[in-house]
């Protein structure tokens, strides 16, 4: 009875490739499964981070700095020159106060 070598070399190489194949279907899976974990991912924005960006958006907006009137306010001040009116400075914190609300 003969043995048949090249038949049994043939049968081994099958196998072998049999098992690359499941392995890299494996790997196959195993990364449509992460894609689809990731896809899942939200991400949302506090109502606090979404006013903190319109404060942000209105002080970028504001008007520049006049030195020279606040100067010119700083000298009257101190010389004296300088007069509030009650009922003016009253209005304007009671308007202020009510814009806060």
């Amino acid at each position: 009875m003969a043995i048949n070598i090249n038949s049994l070399n043939e049968i081994n190489q099958v196998k072998q490739t049999q098992n690359q194949i499941k392995q890299q279907s494996a790997q196959t899976a195993s990364t449509t499964t992460q894609v689809k974990n990731s896809a899942q991912d939200s991400v949302s924005i506090t109502p606090q981070a979404k006013q903190l960006n319109e404060l942000q958006k209105k002080a970028a907006d504001a008007p520049v700095i006049n030195q020279k009137k606040i100067d010119e306010l700083k000298k009257a001040i101190s010389s004296g020159d300088y007069k509030v009116d009650p009922e003016k400075l009253a209005a304007s914190i009671a308007n202020f106060e009510f814009k806060l609300i």
